[in-house]
């Protein structure tokens, strides 16, 4: 179900627009874990007359098939939120029309793909723990050991058919694993349901339902973010320390891209909104609001953020279109059957 969300700063758009005058406004499509501090977008308004409207419509793949079935006709006008993982499918399904910010010269070139999406965050999806269930057992240190019977019962994860991190951790443990040799994606995914993985819908549910280091949760494994344990510095009381941690071995790294949507009538308040998804305010705010990365090098980070992850692991988008699929027929097959 999508939930709709409006900023609006009326006077202040009256006094930029001057007497009576309606404002422009422009539509943004995004995932349920898109946030910005909304003084932002209220300074946003105040500069550019332009007011803005959010669309919340569920994890990033639900989103991104929302965006497909009204392709050229779309509810929005700019979508927020497909990420690597999904970006080949929305780009053959035509969602996007070519537009490239003047701010995109401060990006590093490793993050553009192709000029009808920007480039806005990234993140590491990587399994986070309870420290606290671990005092008296090793937390696991790779991906394999996780099917160690050590670790059976303990560890959620994410719907890969419907959740982006879900999808991320697949995907790492296709390229950890391969699909050749005598040990494969396949073997150790059968494995890990012997060893009682439980699969959750979405990032919410997984966190916030079945973790114990979030939650009344039985499950002391997650996948998640690496920011995940510095984020804790929000939470009320905040802690001394972080009372979870990250297993840094097979991490995936998980860019998020925001583009035009095909069929727009209101193109100039979208590219003005692209823009604004690359100021540097904004992406100063990105740690703090959605706990990923800027992808600004300029951009401020928080003291309690953690770098990225050495050594995450990543795919060719071309790469995970053409087996994706397949991939997650095989995965359904061997986990939920």
């Amino acid at each position: 179900m999508r939930r709709l969300i409006t900023y609006l700063a009326l006077a202040l758009v009256v006094g930029s627009c001057g007497g009576g005058a309606q404002p422009d406004r422009v539509t943004l499509l995004a995932h349920d874990f898109f946030v910005v501090t909304p003084e932002l977008l209220t300074a946003f308004t105040a500069e550019t007359g332009i007011e803005v409207e959010v669309i919340l419509g569920g994890d990033a793949g639900v989103v991104v098939n929302q965006a497909l079935l009204t392709a050229g006709n779309p509810v929005a006008d700019v979508l927020f939120g497909v990420d690597n993982t999904l970006l080949s499918r929305a780009l053959d399904g035509d969602l996007f029309v070519p537009y490239e910010s003047p701010a995109l010269g401060l990006i590093p070139e490793t993050f553009a793909v192709d000029d009808r999406v920007t480039p806005i965050d990234y993140g590491d999806v990587c399994v986070n723990y309870d420290k606290a269930a671990f005092s008296d057992l090793e937390p696991p240190q790779t991906l394999a050991d996780l099917t160690d019977p050590r670790y059976a019962g303990m560890l959620v994860v994410e719907d890969p058919t419907i959740s982006s991190p879900g999808l991320a951790f697949l995907l790492a443990t296709i390229v950890e694993f391969g699909e050749d040799g005598d040990y494969t994606w396949q073997d150790y995914w059968t494995d890990l349901r012997a060893n009682d993985v439980l699969v959750a819908s979405d990032w919410g549910t997984a966190y916030y339902g079945h973790f114990s280091g979030a939650s009344d949760g039985d499950r002391p494994l997650v996948v998640s973010y690496s920011s995940s344990p510095g984020a804790e510095v929000f939470a009320d009381p905040a802690p001394a320390e972080p009372s979870t941690a990250t297993l840094t071995a097979g991490c995936f790294r998980q860019i998020e891209y925001a583009g035009i949507l095909r069929g727009t009538t209101r193109s100039r308040a979208a590219e003005a909104l692209i823009d604004f998804l690359l100021s540097r305010e904004f992406q100063e705010d990105v740690p703090g609001s959605m706990f990923v990365y800027p992808v600004r090098p300029d951009a401020a980070l928080p003291a309690w953020l953690d770098a990225p992850t050495p050594g995450a692991l990543t795919m060719d988008p071309a790469e995970i279109e053409a087996n994706r699929d397949r991939w997650l027929a095989e995965w359904t097959q061997l986990v939920l059957r």
